[in-house]
């Protein structure tokens, strides 16, 4: 029962770390307002069915994806998560930068996966709860 309540609890947290963000694969997307070069390298606006582009987090700040990616291009990436806090202990701001592109909003999903977005493009944590010690339930949620 004590396990339940706690991972209930850590469902409803909104602040990621570096181990949340670690701990997943991330699918990567462009939004409609990227522009059409980039969208047209997106498997997600291809529309062939093709597997989404996938981002990994790693311990050490850096960011990497799968070898074949269109988009990545082979450089260099890191991210660094931010979180500005009030004097009562309430966050101002919390969001993740990589390099030096537009920041990224954290938002934590009904199924207690994530999601990091801005206008240009999003990442969605995929579900893990097949890995040992992950995080998610093994279940859809329904709302």
């Amino acid at each position: 029962m004590v396990a339940c309540s706690l991972s209930i609890m850590d469902g409803k947290r909104t602040r990621i770390t570096r181990d949340d963000l670690c701990d997943h694969v991330w699918e990567f997307h462009f939004t409609q307002a990227a522009p059409a070069y980039w969208r047209d390298l997106d498997p997600y606006w291809q529309g062939t069915g093709a597997p989404p582009m996938r981002r990994y987090f790693h311990p050490d700040g850096s960011i990497t994806a799968d070898v074949n990616d269109a988009v990545w291009g082979g450089h260099e990436s890191s991210y660094t998560i931010v979180t500005g806090l009030l004097t009562n202990g309430n966050i101002r701001e919390h969001y993740i930068r990589i390099n030096r592109w537009p920041k990224l909003m954290v938002e934590r999903k009904p199924d207690w996966g994530w999601a990091l977005y801005n206008r240009l493009y999003c990442y969605t944590s995929i579900p893990d709860a097949h890995k040992e010690d992950s995080t998610g339930p093994p279940f859809p949620v329904f709302r």
